[in-house]
């Protein structure tokens, strides 16, 4: 299949579900990751899996510590190649909804080889490709699996000041909620997979999607900020709520 043909395909078709709403639910997840196993303390570990936090931070001992993070989706758009800009995009979101600047990046992918085409895969690396260079790191490798549907994203690390960490467990009572993109995404993006969205809405998602957060690592720098985190498949209230419950 020629590369230029890629673009044709209608990506959504060969998904169940779009984009962070394929997560699974928070109370799942957390039967999920219940253990009786002992989990062994680290001193080094910042943030771990204690809390519900966008990543992972480790002190590297000389004021400057470690920001680790994986995310990845199945299609939410049609367009292959923008696929791989808002996979990219939302991964490397969590490093700047630390506080952190990312370095690094690791592409993740799982693609159905016997019912669409390698061209389009390429396509979706592409644009991965393309979202790196924007945030300056380089996407220095990756892994991927014969998947019976398309997945991608990535795995991100970064960097930031240990008194500049931003967690989204530090809420607290009369702090000011302030937005840094639009809401209503998901609401576009399925419309736009039932086939019902508008016209003048075609696109307008994507671009949203397609905008590296990069206010993340400003606003990490200012001491007035207490809780950060990008709000993504559980929506405004369901993150507020993840804050809230976190912060006490």
């Amino acid at each position: 299949m020629e590369v230029n043909n890629a673009d044709k395909i209608k990506l959504t078709q060969y998904s169940h579900g779009a984009g962070c709403g394929c997560k699974i639910a928070p109370k799942i997840l957390d039967e999920i990751l219940t253990s009786n196993f002992a989990r062994p303390d680290n001193d080094k570990l910042i943030v771990g899996n204690h809390s519900k936090d966008d990543a992972a931070v480790y002190d590297l001992g000389n004021g400057t510590a470690l920001i680790s993070t994986t995310d990845f989706f199945m299609p939410i758009v049609d367009d292959p190649f923008e696929f791989g800009r808002i996979a990219s995009a939302n991964a490397i979101s969590d490093v700047y909804a630390m506080g952190g600047k990312p370095i690094l990046a690791i592409a993740i992918l799982g693609w159905p080889i016997n019912i669409l085409p390698p061209a389009v895969a390429q396509r979706v690396i592409e644009g991965s490709r393309s979202i790196c260079v924007e945030a300056g790191i380089p996407l220095a490798g990756g892994h991927s699996i014969d998947s019976p549907e398309p997945i991608f994203g990535l795995a991100v690390n970064g960097l930031v000041a240990v008194e500049n960490i931003k967690q989204n467990n530090l809420a607290k009572q009369g702090d000011l909620l302030f937005l840094t993109k639009p809401l209503g995404v998901g609401i576009l993006t399925t419309a736009e997979k039932k086939g019902l969205l508008l016209s003048q809405h075609i696109g307008v998602a994507a671009k949203q999607m397609m905008q590296l957060n990069k206010v993340g690592e400003a606003l990490g720098k200012i001491k007035g900020v207490s809780a950060m985190t990008d709000v993504t498949g559980f929506g405004l209230l369901g993150h507020l709520v993840e804050m809230a419950e976190g912060s006490g």
